[in-house]
C-alpha cells in the first residue's frame, strides 16, 4: 500500500497548482505527510514569483506551504481554495 501511495505522489510532482480564481501560484515539488496517518497535510510548491499570493504564503526550505484542506481538485492542474490560503 505505502508503495502505491508514493507511485501517486510521484505522479503529482511538477503539476501546475492554480487557485479557483484562475491564478498560477506555482508547481508541486513535494508534500508534508503525517507519519503516523499517513494523510497530506500540505503540498510544498515551488512558487510563481509573478504571484503576489504565492510570495504571502509561509515556507519551507524555500518552498511555499498550501494547506492540504485548500485543494479540491486534481486533474492536470491542482486546484486550490484561494480563501483557505490567507
Amino acid at each position: 500500500m505505502a508503495s502505491k501511495k508514493f507511485a501517486i505522489a510521484k505522479q503529482l510532482g511538477g503539476k501546475r497548482v492554480i487557485t479557483n480564481k484562475g491564478e498560477e501560484i506555482g508547481r508541486l515539488s513535494d508534500m508534508l505527510i503525517e507519519e503516523k496517518s499517513g494523510k497530506i497535510d500540505a503540498l510544498l510548491i515551488e512558487p510563481n514569483r509573478e504571484s503576489k499570493l504565492a510570495r504571502n504564503l509561509a515556507t519551507h526550505d524555500k518552498l511555499a506551504i498550501v494547506p492540504y484542506k485548500s485543494v479540491f481538485a486534481v486533474s492536470d492542474v491542482i486546484v486550490v481554495d484561494e480563501s483557505l490560503l490567507a
